[in-house]
């Protein structure tokens, strides 16, 4: 799915988003890295999606991680930005500067440089953060160009969600 080429295509997706939201009366806030707003940007597509959609923090610096969403810059130098720890904590700033009840924070390397040995290109944290719970991340190593990894971030981070919403 090429996000870029066809916003539409997440529609069914963003419905179940939207439905889970509503239903329980929450909203979404997001922070984002290597996909540069594109999980806001989808979210948005809704209409209507204002009743479920807080705010996006697009944070594609490490200074930027740090002054929007308190990320601690030792917790960046010490295990990179794209790390476990920063997509933890970006989702849990993220929250702290939002009024939303959950949080998707996503920190990778869409490539097609920056890659090494250990966190070769395609390598995405992602982060589900929910007020007054638990952040889940996970690490996931997508194949493809630059769009095609980027895609499947949104891709992957709306599904988190909607898992969690249940």
């Amino acid at each position: 799915m090429r996000l870029i080429d066809d916003p539409q295509a997440l529609a069914p997706l963003l419905e179940q988003v939207a439905q889970g939201l509503r239903a329980r009366g929450q909203r979404l806030t997001t922070a984002e890295s290597c996909t540069g707003g594109l999980i806001a940007a989808s979210c948005t597509v809704l209409a209507g999606s204002s009743d479920w959609f807080e705010r996006g923090f697009v944070t594609y610096s490490n200074a930027a991680k740090h002054e929007l969403l308190g990320v601690p810059a030792a917790l960046i130098e010490r295990h990179g930005a794209v790390s476990e720890p920063v997509a933890r904590a970006m989702a849990e700033g993220a929250l702290q500067h939002s009024d939303a009840d959950w949080s998707l924070a996503v920190t990778g390397i869409a490539g097609p440089g920056g890659g090494s040995a250990t966190k070769p290109v395609g390598t995405v944290w992602l982060a589900l953060g929910r007020r007054g719970g638990d952040t889940r991340a996970e690490c996931q190593v997508f194949e493809g160009d630059r769009t095609a990894v980027r895609s499947a971030t949104v891709v992957r981070a709306l599904t988190m969600l909607v898992d969690a919403l249940g």
